[in-house]
């Protein structure tokens, strides 16, 4: 494994880096207050192609592997995870897209991306979290395509997305061998969008209900085979799952370098708290872990793209390792700062909140301690 980035990357992380200080940490208190994302701030991301990040470079985008778009991933959450979710979003959509679409699929879905598009992956529903299989939105046959019904919730960008990555049904019965994927427009008769979530961290995020209602699709928008979702389904978020914990290294790397800067200007006793025993603890287990979870995050990528037989036990060791460490660094961050760091005028009180979600979706932390023991057992 070798993890020195190559000038092409030194200039993207960079780009990232330079986004997240100047344009997004000094709108990230008010965007989490409003729970609204910026405007201004949105057409930024997509000029510098942080919501097209895995376009590849046959449909007109960078072609950037995935320890890159993890990299990325990392700096844009230093500025804001919600807005780093908004663009790690645009890529989770495009993974089946990237699997199983056809080339004209893929020029379709990656043209709209290049142009500013926004996309969602739409597998969660009421009734179905962990366990896929309980999918019960439907995709009934008819001639020509198929018509869809049922709700899914707690969607990522649905109500700003172009495109949606549909997870529905084709059988009566249910269960994972009906699982079949779509590549949807948004804009089609019958979609219609639910509640948004009025919700703890990434608040940047936009996160809502997504109705289907009697919308008939045409065949050309199924992606693969029915039936072919959930295998679909598992490898995108095999993909996914060390973005994921790149998003909660760039939280606790946050987090971190905030209450270093205050123990170096917080004074107790006559001497700034950066000199006390227990202070340089805390301040010493948060960089390590910080550190350890990063590393993790690079090998499972770099597992990933070598096509490594171990990588999905990687990928679910990152997301869990390293999303664990954000919330036990924050946590511990804002202990440092006492009452300051619980005061919502410092960003270390939505660290902590923000670091939360990230041990619950795209699997929960539960779900990949079962991977992990499955892998190491059998």
């Amino acid at each position: 494994m070798d993890f020195n980035l190559t000038d092409k990357q030194k200039e993207l992380v960079g780009l990232a880096r330079d986004i997240a200080q100047k344009e997004i940490a000094p709108r990230a208190l008010s965007i989490d207050k409003s729970g609204v994302m910026d405007e201004e701030l949105l057409r930024i991301l997509k000029q510098s192609g942080m919501t097209a990040l895995s376009v590849p470079k046959e449909f007109g985008g960078a072609g950037l592997d995935l320890l890159t778009i993890a990299m990325i991933s990392e700096e844009l959450a230093k500025g804001c995870a919600g807005v780093a979710t908004v663009c790690a979003a645009n890529s989770l959509a495009s993974f089946p897209v990237l699997i199983a679409g056809s080339d004209e699929q893929k020029k379709s879905y990656f043209d709209c991306l290049n142009e500013g598009g926004m996309s969602c992956f739409a597998l969660t529903e009421p009734g179905a979290g962990s366990d896929a299989g309980a999918v019960s939105c439907r995709a009934k046959k008819v001639d020509g395509g198929y018509v869809l019904n049922g709700t899914k919730c707690f969607i990522t960008n649905a109500p700003i997305a172009d495109k949606i990555t549909l997870f529905a049904n084709t059988r009566e019965s249910g269960g994972i061998r009906g699982l079949t994927v779509f590549s949807v427009d948004r804009n089609t008769k019958g979609i219609s969008m639910g509640k948004e979530e009025d919700k703890m961290g990434i608040r940047a995020s936009a996160t809502s209900e997504i109705i289907f209602d009697d919308c008939f699709v045409p065949a050309s928008t199924r992606l693969g085979r029915e039936g072919m979702g959930f295998r679909i389904a598992m490898e995108t978020l095999e993909k996914s799952r060390p973005v994921v914990g790149a998003i909660s290294v760039g939280i606790a790397q946050a987090a971190l370098e905030n209450a270093i800067h205050y123990a170096h200007q917080r004074k107790q006793f006559g001497q700034k708290i950066a000199s006390f025993e227990m202070v340089q603890q805390m301040i010493a287990d948060m960089v390590t872990k910080t550190e350890a979870a990063r590393a993790l995050v690079y090998k499972a990528c770099w597992m990933q793209m070598t096509g490594d037989k171990k990588a999905s036990l990687f990928s679910a060791m990152s997301k869990c390792f390293a999303s664990d460490t954000a919330m036990e660094v924050t946590t511990t961050a804002v202990q440092v700062m006492g009452g300051n760091g619980y005061s919502r005028e410092n960003p270390n009180e939505k660290y902590m909140r923000d670091a939360k979600i990230m041990q619950i979706y795209e699997g929960t932390n539960q779900v990949q301690r079962l991977v992990i023991a499955n892998a190491a057992m059998y």
